[in-house]
């Protein structure tokens, strides 16, 4: 008997792509979707066309599915994609933060996108290839690590809500990838198991977001130049080419400070002010979040401690929390580099996700 109709999000890559052949072995009926975020040829960058959106990737998704004798379709976002992702992407830069597009896309576009075209096609579950997992607990749907914990990508869904997540399969979150490959291998997609993965972001695929930033905004190189690098201690160190085209932690400045490595350690954009300090300034105890999702519990008691993961690839670091209003304030129990206004904050109890939010400018 079926478990359900479960429409499976693919990308092309080895982690949908096998969390799809996992699906249609245990018995689901799979529906392959494969979502159109955005037109490579629209970015005026200069690499070739890769990762998700690419023909290549949409070829592979739907061989899969014509090899297990599922359905396959691809869906069209571009312009939800565009007009929400983009414009965030842009507005976030010219406010002196650094977004965290992946985040906003799976909370606001590809879930919801998804539950929708589920509701439509009459699919009980949907499903993608994320290293993480999920349960019921006390009435709430809960992320928490995959078991592979170098691949795991909890960080990246705590904007999703409870109604998605309720109705959500993460086939990858009790593999690791080393099985992964070798079970692409074993039925017969050696080229998949060898395909490199991408880790740029999907709408720069040349990694270059200043030539992104440049192409977007019209007159933004004119408009920003001239700003001024500055000291904590307030001296001018020389001009820069303009705020937004700086992030926390970014080095190779061109400007030095004595013998130690310099850094951008804030950014002032009211100003056109890129101010830089030492490694050790980098390094912050107290900062607060904004734009809480709730995953665990309900809320937060004053006073909890919890590990928080200020970036992807942040171990975390232990921290008590405060409720402010609609923020909250972490105070790590030791310092923490690089916290970057914009960036995702992620809340964890163990492995259990408890909560999320985005980094706010203090």
């Amino acid at each position: 008997m079926s478990k359900g109709k479960v429409l499976m999000a693919m990308s092309g890559g080895i982690d949908s792509t096998m969390a799809s052949l996992i699906l249609h072995e245990q018995g689901y009926d799979v529906i392959g979707i494969t979502m159109k975020t955005w037109d490579y040829a629209s970015s005026g960058g200069n690499k070739k066309e890769t990762g998700c959106c690419s023909l290549d990737s949409i070829n592979d998704a739907r061989q899969l599915a014509v090899d297990c004798g599922f359905p396959h379709t691809i869906l069209d976002i571009r312009a939800e994609f565009g007009d929400y992702i983009i414009d965030n992407f842009v507005d976030e830069y010219i406010a002196g933060r650094t977004p965290n597009p992946c985040v906003l896309c799976n909370t606001h576009i590809k879930w919801e996108a998804l539950l929708k075209r589920a509701d439509m096609l009459g699919c009980e579950y949907i499903a993608t290839g994320h290293y993480a997992q999920v349960r019921e607990l006390d009435n709430r749907f809960v992320v928490s690590k995959g078991i592979d914990q170098s691949k795991d990508q909890s960080y990246v869904l705590w904007g999703v809500t409870q109604e998605c997540l309720k109705r959500t399969i993460f086939p990858m979150g009790n593999l690791h990838k080393k099985d992964i490959k070798q079970m692409a291998i074993d039925r017969g997609y050696k080229a998949l198991a060898e395909k490199s993965e991408s880790y740029e972001i999907c709408f720069i695929p040349d990694n270059d977001y200043r030539g992104f930033l440049k192409r977007r905004v019209e007159g933004l190189e004119e408009k920003v130049k001239g700003g001024k690098f500055m000291s904590l201690a307030g001296e001018e160190l020389g001009e820069h080419d303009g705020y937004p085209f700086y992030t926390i932690g970014q080095r190779k400045l061109g400007i030095s400070l004595g013998d130690e490595p310099t850094y951008v350690v804030s950014i002032n954009e009211v100003d056109n002010i890129v101010v830089v300090g030492t490694k050790e300034d980098l390094k912050k105890q107290e900062m607060y979040v904004r734009n809480i999702n709730y995953v665990k519990f309900p809320k937060l008691e004053d006073g909890i401690e919890l590990k928080v993961k200020v970036r992807y690839k942040h171990k975390g670091e232990m921290a008590t929390i405060t409720n402010e209003g609609d923020t909250i304030k972490v105070l790590f129990h030791s310092k923490v580099e690089g916290i970057a206004p914009g960036q995702s904050a992620a809340f964890y109890d163990g492995d259990d996700l408890v909560a999320g939010g985005f980094i706010m400018k203090k």
